[in-house]
Order: structure tokens, then C-alpha cells, then sequence
């Protein structure tokens, strides 16, 4: 009874840290409490998210509904169009809800839920552009083997592997988390619950965790970026050496695509990195997050639809199926 007492006294005292805060309320402070600024914000992440569903929503439809993008590419490609949906579905509506609710505060399970998904989204989405680069080197560099290579069980062995490595690193972050204890201020300087925003609020050690994502950012941010490149200098290689003009042209049309959505999606986390690294201003990462959380998922459709002439004309044949019905 004595411990008991001297317990409790303990957690009573001012200084004494607030382990009881482990399964409260986080507050998100967003971009700005400037109440002029809140319309300004939640139009322009409300027009932003219904791009982007839109728009990825369109490429599933134009694939599934079209038996001439029943290929191995086409599949990955819609594979990462759904993920790009469901990574924005994460973390701008909710943030639209407490922009319009006025409310800023984020349960202790929504906020690990949110902390699961923003980063089982984008290991997704690293693994099948890793999957993709693969798919366009056997096309190019094997195309008499492509379809036997590339078979419909390998492809689907391919992506569920990409989902199993997802959710077993994310549930490892997650198992992780649910051990430390949250002490002083719970407020998260962003407009989503971000892992290491999270752990700087910990009042418990979190060496194993910072450990487990400088691993894991090494072992499924650099190997797949090193495999792409791989998959390119031998696509680069073989390209060089085609006799025909218009084999070449065909080559880098079905790469540039994917080069391009690459480049985008490597780049801004790359930049969000070391904006995070040189910068101590809360609000400078939290607009550098924008990029590769909602404005990469918003302009993959418009990359693949636009310098792609079989995404095109399936989304035209979809249009005229559509427009018939009417």
C-alpha cells in the first residue's frame, strides 16, 4: 500500500513525466492556424485529391475495360494507381475533416493507423517501380522470351510479395511504437502523423526504432533505386545497339513513362530528406512532404496518360463507351 501511495505521488508531481498520455489525444498543427489561410488550404488539398482520384481511378478503368492493356505492364500500372489512390486517402481527408471540424486532435489509434498506411503506401509504391524497371528489362532485352518470362502467375507472385514486404515492415514500425510512452506537449508539428515526428515526442528510449528505419530505408529505398538503375543501363546498352530507328523510338516510349514517374517519386523523397536534414522549421518539412504524400500520386496518371499512346486510346475508347450510354 505504501509503493502504491508513493506511486501515484509520483505521478502527481508537476516534473513527473505523463506516461499516462501513452493512448491520449495527438494535436496535428497542419501548415499554419491562420483562420483566413484554412479555405485557402483545404480548396486547394480538396481539388488536389479529387485529381488524383480521378485521374488513377481513369487508368484502372481504361486497363480493366481494355483487352489490348491486359498486359504484365498495364497490370503493375494499375496495381500503382490503386496504391496512389489509397496513400491520399490516408492523410487528406482527414486533414480536410479537422480543417472544417476545427479540430486538431487525433486519437492515439487513428494516429498509429495513419502511421501504418503512410508507410505501407510508399514501400508499395518503391517495390512496384522496382517491379516495373524489371517488367521493361526483360521487354526490351529478352522480347522473343517476354510473355514466357513474364507469365500471369510470376507477375502475380510479384505483387504479392510487394504487399506481404508492406505490411510485414509496416506492422514491425507499428509493434515498435505501441511500446513507448508519450510524456509533455503530444503536439505533431504536420498535418499527418509522420513516424519521426512521432518519436520525438516519446519520453521512452527510441533507439530500436530510429535503428529499424534507417535499415529499413536502406534496404527498400536504396537496393530498389540501385535495381532500377541496373534494369536501365542494361535497357540503355540494348537500346544502343538496335539497328532500327523506330525500334529505338518504341524502346524509349514504354520507358519514359516509368523514368519519369522514377524520377518523381526518388526525387521527392530524396528532397523531403534532406529538407528534413538541413532545416529545423517544422513547417518547411511539412511543405516538402506535400510533394511526395499528394502532389506525386496527383500527377502519375497525367505522366502515364500523356506520353503513353495505348493508355490514350484506351481512355478514348472508355469515353466513347461512356458517352454512347448516356
Amino acid at each position: 500500500m505504501k509503493i502504491k501511495n508513493q506511486t501515484l505521488n509520483q505521478l502527481s508531481h508537476p516534473d513527473a513525466p505523463n506516461i499516462l498520455a501513452f493512448k491520449s489525444e495527438f494535436i496535428l498543427l497542419g501548415f499554419s492556424e491562420d483562420p483566413e489561410l484554412q479555405p485557402f488550404i483545404s480548396g486547394l488539398f480538396l481539388s488536389m485529391f479529387l485529381i488524383t482520384v480521378l485521374g488513377n481511378l481513369l487508368i484502372i478503368l481504361a486497363i480493366c475495360s481494355d483487352p489490348h492493356l491486359h498486359t504484365p505492364m498495364y497490370f503493375f500500372l494499375s496495381n500503382l494507381s490503386l496504391v496512389d489512390i489509397s496513400f491520399s486517402s490516408t492523410i487528406v481527408p482527414r486533414m480536410l475533416v479537422s480543417i472544417h471540424t476545427e479540430n486538431k486532435a487525433i486519437s492515439y489509434m487513428d494516429c498509429l493507423t495513419q502511421v501504418y498506411f503512410s508507410m505501407f503506401f510508399p514501400i508499395l509504391d518503391t517495390l512496384l517501380l522496382t517491379v516495373m524497371a524489371y517488367d521493361r528489362f526483360v521487354a526490351i532485352c529478352h522480347p522473343l522470351h517476354y510473355m514466357v518470362i513474364m507469365n500471369p502467375p510470376l507477375c502475380g507472385l510479384l505483387v504479392f510479395v510487394t504487399w506481404f514486404i508492406g505490411v510485414m515492415t509496416s506492422l514491425l514500425h507499428i509493434f515498435l511504437m505501441m511500446h513507448l510512452r508519450f510524456c509533455g506537449d503530444l503536439k505533431i508539428p504536420h498535418f499527418f502523423c509522420e513516424l519521426t515526428q512521432i518519436l520525438k515526442l516519446a519520453c521512452s528510449d527510441t533507439f530500436l526504432n530510429s535503428t529499424l528505419i534507417y535499415f529499413m530505408t536502406g534496404v527498400l529505398g536504396v537496393f530498389p533505386l540501385v535495381g532500377i538503375l541496373f534494369s536501365y543501363s542494361r535497357i540503355a546498352s540494348s537500346i544502343r545497339k538496335m539497328s532500327s530507328a523506330g525500334g529505338r523510338q518504341k524502346a524509349f516510349s514504354t520507358c519514359g513513362s516509368h523514368l519519369s514517374v522514377v524520377s518523381l517519386f526518388y526525387g521527392t523523397g530524396v528532397g523531403v530528406y534532406f529538407t528534413s536534414a538541413v532545416t529545423h522549421s517544422p513547417k518547411k518539412v511539412s511543405v516538402a512532404s506535400v510533394m511526395y504524400t499528394v502532389v506525386t500520386p496527383m500527377l502519375n496518371p497525367f505522366i502515364y496518360s500523356l506520353r503513353n499512346k495505348d493508355v490514350k486510346g484506351a481512355l478514348g475508347r472508355l469515353f466513347s463507351r461512356v458517352a454512347s450510354c448516356l
